[in-house]
């Protein structure tokens, strides 16, 4: 078997002051973050609050200590290392003003936690957040809320009411139906896990999860405000199972991104690039349809980031098990793209880049470059597949993050995980699985996605298994189960973190 190995570079992310480096941590505690939207030498962030009185007191202790030195205590320092406090690694200070504290009543939250069934539970601890946020959402409103969700609140899920029970049984049929491809494609553990989490679920039509029904009833709201929600691991030692340091380091980057900021870009990109993710997710329409809503993530170095919603697809509109687009759907969203991209860069972009989990079909094809025909001088179609492929360097040690894999000239594996040289470990559990990818200049594809793989903003670590694009375009697909079919997603990234 002819196997021909690359190891790519890392790819640089820019901080403040023009730094340029791999690793987020230390980069934000020598050069803080690429941009803060609010002026001064420290700046004061105010951010709103809804928790019950006692756990109010316990958040705002916490992001007292946010202000202060941290330390870890995890095994190993270079990836864990200390929080060196807000001002230091952020440049900013968040305020938490008692105008801006709601406290949940203890009886209603007691009524509501006692409705006789679960869905009379769900909906009304939903009206119980909603109101609370709303109040919150109004011209003096803070930049960002924090919500406290109890255990019981954060992990409800109920059965979809809105379905009929013809319309349960076929989304119950679906789901064994994905299932049977998804099972076999890894092992067993996080890889299968992960990819799986991508493609479409009928699951996610099934049952209604707090969460999600939470976010997408925010970013309805009139002056929606994006929301950071909390739980007790996060603010009680008692019951974290990371660090302070850590949390620390988590909590302030997707809340400094969140409250109109920006911790990193990339160092790489060009600014006149645009790449979209582009995947599917069930949806019950108003006349009783169930079919499959397509959800565009686009990602620009210059931009926000921002979302797009295609056309329904039929439920039957599927080739080798999975969705796809017919030309005039494909035009649809590239045109809605492109149109959004110049929308807030005042110029169409130079390039499109369009990542997807599964073959990018003729009629795909077709319409993208129809669209983009005569505004975009160059497109890109990149599937990220899933694969069962396996590597080991010498003396079975992982390989490393970045290593691109030619088999026969026929495959290119890339792996997005594995050992990672600043933190000198592998950061995970099983064999790293690396994703296949099609498409063409695959050297250059394979970097912006190793690049794009380290835009999560909800994690300090700056790595992720796929690229932004991807992974945020199925979280927002799951949130827009909760969504009308002609309801238009709110554009910004924030809401759905």
């Amino acid at each position: 078997m002819n196997i021909a190995i690359e190891i790519l570079n890392e790819p640089e992310l820019e901080f403040g002051r023009g730094l340029r480096a791999v690793d987020p941590k230390t980069a934000l505690s020598k050069a803080g973050p690429f941009l803060c939207a609010t002026s001064g030498d420290l700046p004061t962030i105010p951010l709103g609050l809804i928790a019950p009185h006692h756990e109010a007191k316990s958040i705002k202790r916490w992001f007292e200590r946010m202000q202060r030195l941290l330390l870890s205590n995890e095994s190993n320092s270079l990836r864990y290392s200390r929080f060196p406090g807000l001002g230091q690694a952020f440049g900013v200070k968040y305020s938490i003003e008692p105008r801006s504290i709601v406290t949940l009543d203890a009886r209603r939250l007691g009524l509501a936690m006692a409705e006789p069934s679960p869905s009379a539970r769900f909906d009304a601890l939903l009206e119980v957040y909603i109101e609370a946020v709303a109040s919150l959402c109004g011209d003096t409103a803070p930049k960002a809320i924090l919500v406290f969700f109890p255990e019981e609140v954060a992990d409800l899920r109920v059965q979809n009411k809105l379905l009929s029970d013809d319309e349960r049984r076929v989304l119950q049929r679906i789901t064994k139906q994905e299932n049977d491809p998804q099972m076999h494609l890894f092992d067993q553990g996080e890889a299968k896990e992960k990819i799986t989490d991508l493609l479409p679920q009928a699951t996610e039509l099934l049952e209604r999860q707090f969460h999600r029904a939470f976010k997408a009833r925010v970013m309805s709201l009139r002056n929606a405000v994006p929301t950071q929600v909390l739980r007790r691991h996060t603010f009680h030692d008692g019951e974290a199972t990371q660090s302070a340091a850590t949390r620390a380091w988590n909590l302030s980057v997707a809340l400094y991104y969140k409250t109109g900021n920006v911790p990193w870009r990339p160092a790489s990109l060009d600014d006149r690039s645009c790449f979209a993710g582009i995947s599917f997710h069930h949806l019950k329409t108003r006349g009783g349809s169930l079919v499959y809503s397509s959800v565009a993530h686009a990602f620009s170095n210059n931009l926000e980031p921002f979302i797009l919603r295609g056309t329904p697809v039929p439920q039957q509109q599927t080739r080798d098990k999975q969705p796809y687009l017919l030309p005039d759907q494909a035009e649809t969203i590239m045109d809605r793209l492109i149109k959004g991209y110049a929308a807030r860069a005042g110029t169409n972009p130079s390039r499109i880049v369009i990542h997807k989990t599964s073959k990018f079909q003729p009629e795909e094809a077709q319409g993208f470059n129809r669209a983009a025909a005569g505004r975009v001088p160059q497109v890109s179609l990149v599937s990220l597949r899933p694969t069962g492929f396996r590597l080991l360097r010498r003396g079975s040690q992982e390989p490393l993050r970045g290593t691109l894999c030619r088999v026969e000239g026929d495959h290119t594996f890339l792996f997005t995980t594995g050992f990672v040289k600043w933190w000198d470990e592998y950061p995970g559990p099983h064999i790293p699985a690396p994703i296949e990818i099609v498409g063409d200049d695959l050297s250059d594809r394979a970097h912006e996605i190793l690049t794009l793989c380290k835009m999560n903003w909800n994690s300090a670590d700056g790595l992720g298994r796929f690229p932004i694009t991807l992974s945020f375009s199925s979280r927002v697909g799951k949130i827009m189960t909760e969504l009308s079919e002609d309801a238009e997603p709110n554009p910004s990234y924030r809401f759905y973190m």
